[in-house]
């Protein structure tokens, strides 16, 4: 195993850093709003707003591993072209 390096060590800590302030910050924000109440409104919302949100990052996702399947980004990729033409 390979020793991390000064520059690794310091984007671990920063990473490490920005999620612990992140779940503190969401904590503080969850309690605060303890006492809130939804209506129907907002918990249609929220459901649309979910819905849509899963069903287009799975069509690009989709999208995304069709295409590669299908050779469309093969043009786009001068790597794959060298390695063709190797063969």
């Amino acid at each position: 195993m390979r020793s991390l390096s000064a520059g690794q060590i310091i984007l671990l800590v920063v990473l490490g850093s920005v999620l612990i302030l992140t779940g503190v910050w969401g904590i503080s924000v969850w309690s605060a709003s303890s006492g809130v109440e939804m209506g129907k409104h907002g918990w249609i919302a929220l459901g649309l707003g979910t819905f849509f949100s899963l069903l287009i990052g799975c069509g690009l996702m989709a999208l995304m591993f069709f295409s590669s399947r299908s050779g469309h980004d093969d043009v786009a990729d001068p790597f794959r072209q060298r390695e063709r033409r190797d063969r």
